[in-house]
């Protein structure tokens, strides 16, 4: 008996992504521009790379330290022998971002034909859209393969924050053209209420409860204006008050990071935050919280500058003493480790709280330990009952 047809298979054609994928573009350029992270620091990150996409050659900003959306952004459009060939353009921060969101969300007009060979590099770019592939990285999307059915299903398989994911390929671009909209939505929100001191009180007692995500949530987008500002004349006279203010705020959000994992944000938080403190108590507790940082990501030779700087202007060695002895263990400067220990000892420690650093530092020694302990006691028994 003749068996009931069966509908034919779709046939699919798979083209590697490996020879056009874009990870890492926007890093690989800004190891050639001397100016690239003051230019990230102003213009923003990822409005910095949008301009790169479309083409938008910035040539001179006129920093507004007062109101960074209203810095003025030089720019060129276009390809010519010079710069005086091509009609420079000049717009407000504000508008240029505006004006780099619009020109990403235009839908191209022509479709690319579809690929027919892997081989086919450059097909395979203008069918997925480059502006597509440049984007893609800067949301953590990895390209890996593109899949044609003949039913003309197109389809991406990607790689986004390591977890595999496949989207028709419009649906792909909608994704990415979202994500571009919400970059404006995210600055604009950002810009209205960038610093504002009452939200310290806030963020200490977040703190206080352990909820670390709130206080990042409060402050996180200080450090980059903050970071301007204190370069502008308005920045130096801030009152002493507003200084000690803006450091103790700084100091809640390193320390925020710190817990969250995000190691390298605290180190930079804390650093803006020692230049706004300066000297005082203030700035030996962001000392100490950086010299906490560095040694948490496994870096004690570094972690010992700050630390000791923080017991020079002023920081209690009972808080400071601690990690310091960690450091210099895991550097395996025994001696200096021992003697911080035995400061904190005397600054009103516990041994039980320092019992492991003890222990290793005590076991590392050994015996020139022991006898300089004996020693030591000699001297002091000498002292209490001298010879008759």
């Amino acid at each position: 008996m003749p068996t009931p047809s069966q509908p034919p298979t779709p046939h699919r054609r798979e083209f590697s992504l490996d020879a056009v994928r874009t990870d890492g573009w926007f890093e690989r350029i800004g190891e050639g521009i001397g100016s690239f992270q003051a230019l990230c620091e102003i213009v923003g990150e990822r409005f910095f790379a949008f301009s790169i996409i479309v083409g938008a050659r910035i040539t001179a900003l006129t920093v507004d330290r007062r109101s960074p959306d209203n810095t003025l952004v030089d720019f060129v459009v276009g390809v010519g022998d010079s710069d005086n060939d091509i009609e420079p353009q000049r717009l407000t921060l504000a508008d240029f971002r505006r004006r780099l969101v619009g020109a990403l969300l235009i839908e191209e007009e022509k479709s690319a034909p579809v690929p027919i060979r892997d081989s086919d590099v450059e097909g395979i770019q203008l069918f997925i859209g480059v502006r597509y592939l440049l984007l893609a990285p800067l949301y953590g999307y990895s390209l890996r393969t593109l899949m044609l059915e003949d039913g003309g299903t197109v389809q991406l398989v990607v790689s986004h924050d390591g977890v595999e994911e496949q989207y028709e390929l419009n649906a792909f671009r909608f994704r990415m053209r979202a994500h571009v909209r919400e970059e404006l939505d995210r600055i604009a929100t950002g810009s209205r209420s960038a610093i504002d001191l009452s939200k310290v009180a806030e963020a200490e007692a977040a703190s206080l409860k352990s909820d670390w995500t709130k206080v990042v949530g409060l402050l996180g987008s200080w450090p980059a204006p903050l970071a301007i500002f204190l370069r502008t004349p308005e920045g130096q006279m801030l009152t002493p008050d507003a200084r000690a203010l803006i450091a103790k705020g700084l100091g809640l959000l390193g320390s925020a990071c710190v817990h969250l994992s995000e190691i390298e944000q605290a180190e930079e938080v804390f650093r803006i935050g020692i230049q706004y403190a300066q000297e005082g108590v203030a700035a030996a507790d962001l000392f100490r919280r950086l010299g906490e940082a560095l040694l948490q990501n496994e870096r004690p030779g570094e972690a010992i500058g700050p630390l000791r700087r923080a017991l020079a202007f002023g920081g209690s060695p009972l808080d400071v003493m601690p990690p310091l002895a960690q450091a210099f263990i895991r550097r395996k400067k025994f001696v200096a480790a021992y003697a911080c220990l035995r400061e904190a000892l005397e600054a009103g420690a516990s041994e039980r709280s320092i019992a492991d650093e003890l222990r290793q530092t005590e076991t590392a020694l050994g015996m020139p330990l022991t006898a300089w302990k004996g020693q030591n006691l000699k001297n002091k028994t000498t002292r209490t009952h001298p010879p008759k």
